[in-house]
């Protein structure tokens, strides 16, 4: 795993060094100098407190295994962080060899343990990981698949270092004629009602699962109908259930499908689409920054690749809980895909992404950023 502290410059193009060059006939090098100085294609600091870091934490082709895809990512009671994927052990398909894997760091995400293998179900595929943290517990309560068809709960009970034997789910949220099923791939939610609900999909629509029992039974909810599959939710303030998906239809819509449940996800609203959360149908994520009550304003995080094709990594912000988008900043300029977002005890948040200078798919990245350096220096908890 090797650090990398940069990224393609989302301020420091070629109009940004004519620019500088202008400054610098008119005021001297001196003025500027320190500008100068700086290493190309460095994401720079917005403002003194802005921070902004990156570390592989997967690279394709390593470790036996030919690509490694669907990050989710989820910080514990304790504060562990714990980044699952898929290992897909023979090609970049989205079936064969895959293994369920893990990484964990305990110093926020600035260096990471060793690979953890969670599942290994053979020649089958083991995937689409959708943790969530139970507060009520401290427990970490791991959904996934098994070759896209059956699904399995395992948990852990001290922070990711060890895991409870697979057990099957699947009669319980799943039902007959389905045929493709996925869990999350993201991470799950827990309400404030402390029910668990975890966003999935099957063959023509989202849906979601929810355990009111800390996990230990699992009832199907509702399905978000109009042409979505992947699925990512958060709950709103006033304890609405905001759930936003890919869109499956397109039909001249390329941008982000949601709807709303005022019942926890047993029921949800007609499907809109987002105008501002452009797409090239593909997953995304949300989680809340912040309350009102906690850091002065209601704060929601999105992450998706922001363009009709799976490049530009980008992170917005909702200051209305989820009913519009600022414009963000993009993370990473070049091919990506899949991602997720967390936010840590001290308010730095992280983002775990697919990316690559060629292929979305090279590596699996962990960021880690400030509300400064996401705003500009314009927001800050």
């Amino acid at each position: 795993m090797s650090r990398d502290a940069y990224a393609n410059p989302d301020a420091w193009g070629a109009a940004r060094r004519k620019l500088l060059s202008a400054v610098t006939l008119l005021w001297g090098t001196a003025a500027i100098s320190p500008f100068l100085s700086r290493k190309p294609n460095r994401l720079e600091a917005a403002s003194p407190q802005a921070m902004f870091e990156q570390i592989d934490l997967f690279q394709r082709g390593t470790n036996g295994y030919h690509t490694y895809r669907i990050p989710a990512v989820v910080v514990s009671s304790q504060g562990t962080l714990l980044a699952f994927c898929e290992g897909r052990k023979e090609s970049a398909a989205d079936d064969g060899d895959i293994d369920l894997l893990l990484v964990r760091s305990f110093d926020g995400g600035k260096t990471w343990g060793d690979v953890q293998l969670i599942h290994d179900a053979g020649s089958h595929t083991a995937g689409n990981p959708a943790p969530v943290v139970d507060r009520d517990t401290g427990e970490i309560i791991l959904p996934f698949c098994i070759n896209n068809n059956t699904v399995w709960v395992t948990k852990s009970s001290d922070d990711g270092a060890t895991w409870s034997p697979p057990r099957e789910i699947t009669k319980d949220v799943k039902l007959p004629g389905w045929t493709w099923y996925a869990t999350g791939p993201c991470h799950g939610i827990q309400l404030s009602s402390g029910r668990l609900l975890i966003p999935c999909d099957h063959n023509g629509a989202a849906h979601v699962i929810y355990s009111d029992d800390h996990g230990e039974t699992w009832k199907l909810g509702a399905s978000v109908m109009g042409g979505t599959n992947e699925s990512v939710a958060v709950e709103t303030v006033d304890k609405l259930v905001y759930i936003n998906c890919r869109n499956t239809r397109n039909n001249g819509k390329t941008h982000r499908a949601y709807a709303w449940s005022s019942d926890g996800g047993e029921s949800f609203s007609s499907t809109e689409w987002a105008s501002e959360l452009i797409e090239p149908i593909c997953q995304a994520s949300l989680v809340r920054l912040s309350t009102t009550a906690t850091h002065g304003k209601n704060r929601v995080l999105f992450s998706n690749p922001a363009s009709q094709r799976r490049e530009r990594l980008t992170v917005r912000l909702s200051y209305d809980e989820c009913k519009s988008w600022n414009a963000g900043r993009i993370v990473h300029f070049g091919p990506a895909a899949y991602s997720d977002l967390c936010v840590l005890p001290d308010g730095t948040i992280g983002c775990f992404y697919e990316r690559g200078a060629h292929s979305p798919y090279e590596k699996l990245t962990f960021a880690r950023f400030n509300l400064e350096w996401l705003t500009n220096g314009e927001d800050r908890l």
